[in-house]
């Protein structure tokens, strides 16, 4: 979502690795690839069908440039902004450096920082700036004052620009002592902090039917499957300014409307610590992994190269743009990145495998939990059906599939270009650090999760519910619902291990 409001703004305000990198590099964009690696949605007519490796390969590589930690605005070091404008641009991704894979992992993490957009002028880059910004939308600071999830970027002496987009933008996750996790499930509220800042450009212009229009059409550009009848992601263009940012501002932290997903069912961000062990990629497993060069495609097709595919009769652009208009990660890059992630590791566990968790453990394996979230991953990398979704049995044969639905909300899986009609069994690694869960971020803890309440339609989320909705059932897997309190109690000390 925050690619809309920064185009919004934009048109208002004017194996190892060898020190030969090129052998080495496995190819990203190949088209008999990308056709396999993606399962078909669960309206497969409008499976996507990718741009052609000519057209990929003859968009230009995006420089790396450095960048800079932004500061909460009043702990922002005396004349720091002022000393950026003179610093020179350095590019710092440069691949023929690089020899070993320590060399490859580190550069990975320059990728994974890395802004794919600037800004250097428009609400935004004014925004972060002023402390209303901070305080009004809730948004996590370092221990040190340090706003994570953008960084200020020199590409021209003199001029500073707001760098936002990056990997760590929604895989960031600042605890609460201040420290940061990177490649967790980020809990930056970029949606809440999208929809603050189109009230006030609405508030600003003097021409709120230019803001409305062009907001409609980078929604529909993210969001809208139109081979759905009806499509719940038109629904914008029947919805007022306010009501498209009361929309956003109710998108939860640790949940968000990514481009493919909706703005009315978003999804949960992935926690990428334990990428390398699963096998299907996305809350509704749009992508089967199977080695490191599949991670290099769903990079790339998720920071952006998606818009330029065609779903049936619909591409998401529109009319197919120029290529050396646009920019995209080089092969090197998307390598460096993949090996980034494969080498995360999940922070030290504060909570000690006690009797209290020993007890956890029998009850989880009493109650068949070890089923589907199989030590030592704690998933089975399967995915399930939901309902409403017939599975055909080509899919029987070329996927893990359980054979029934757990029953919870089926919307991001059949009503958005994402849909597969599956959701992928999670992974319970790190869900002590983790939050807010299911698909969609709809409850808060894991206290909620097994709250047997959630089931009635009296009970309020403590997550993602949806803007003027006050009571939703969380409907789906009920398993672990029938424990007692005490059992409850015990199971969840168990998984906080993990």
């Amino acid at each position: 979502m925050r690619k809309v409001v920064t185009a919004l703004i934009t048109l208002i305000f004017t194996s190892s690795v060898c020190s030969n990198a090129q052998q080495s590099i496995p190819k990203t964009w190949d088209a008999e690839s990308l056709d396999r690696f993606e399962l078909p949605l669960a309206n497969r007519a409008a499976s996507p069908r990718h741009v052609s490796a000519a057209y990929y390969y003859s968009i230009p590589v995006r420089p790396i440039y450095k960048s800079y930690p932004i500061y909460y605005p009043t702990r922002e070091p005396k004349g720091y902004f002022d000393s950026l404008k003179q610093q020179a641009p350095e590019v710092v991704f440069d691949a023929s450096k690089l020899r070993t894979e320590q060399d490859w992992i580190s550069a990975g993490e320059v990728v994974f920082d890395a802004p794919i957009e600037l800004v250097s002028e428009g609400q935004l880059f004014k925004q972060v700036r002023k402390t209303a910004w901070y305080d009004k939308n809730k948004v996590p600071l370092t221990e040190d004052g340090i706003f994570p999830f953008m960084r200020y970027v020199v590409r021209e002496r003199g001029k500073v620009e707001v760098g936002i987009s990056s990997c760590a933008m929604c895989h960031s996750r600042v605890m609460p002592d201040g420290s940061v996790i990177k490649g967790a499930q980020g809990n930056f509220p970029d949606d809440r902090t999208a929809g603050y800042e189109i009230r006030i450009e609405a508030a600003e212009s003097e021409d709120r039917g230019k803001v409305l229009n062009y907001l409609r059409q980078s929604l529909r550009r993210n969001y809208a499957a139109p081979w759905l009848t009806p499509d719940p992601n038109a629904k914008p263009e029947s919805m007022t300014i306010e009501e498209i940012a009361s929309t956003l501002e109710a998108i939860v932290p640790g949940t968000c409307a990514r481009q493919g997903s909706s703005i009315f069912f978003p999804t949960r961000i992935p926690d990428l610590i334990g990428i390398r062990d699963r096998r299907y990629l996305d809350s509704t497993g749009i992508v089967e992994q199977n080695s490191i060069v599949d991670l290099m495609r769903y990079a790339a097709l998720n920071q952006g190269a998606d818009l330029f595919s065609e779903y049936g009769s619909f591409r998401p652009v529109g009319q197919l743009p120029d290529p050396t208009t646009q920019s995209r990660y080089s092969d090197e890059q998307l390598y460096a990145l993949s090996l980034y992630l494969y080498s995360l590791k999940p922070p030290p566990n504060p909570n000690k495998f006690d009797a209290l968790a020993v007890r956890g453990e029998k009850i989880f394996k009493h109650k068949g939990c070890d089923q589907c979230h199989t030590p030592p991953l704690y998933t089975n990398n399967k995915l399930t059906p939901v309902n409403g979704f017939s599975v055909s049995v080509e899919d029987r044969l070329k996927y893990d599939i359980l054979p029934e639905s757990i029953g919870t909300d089926p919307n991001l899986s059949l009503r958005t270009r994402r849909g597969t009609g599956y959701y992928k069994v999670p992974s319970l690694k790190g869900v002590w650090y983790r939050g807010p869960f299911e698909h969609n971020g709809s409850v808060a803890t894991l206290e909620d999760w097994f709250n047997p309440r959630r089931l009635r339609d009296d009970y309020v989320p403590t997550g993602f519910r949806g803007f003027g909705v006050m009571t939703k059932a969380v409907t789906g897997h009920w398993f672990g619902l029938d424990l007692s309190v005490k059992d409850r109690k015990a199971l969840i000390a168990f998984l906080r291990t993990l």
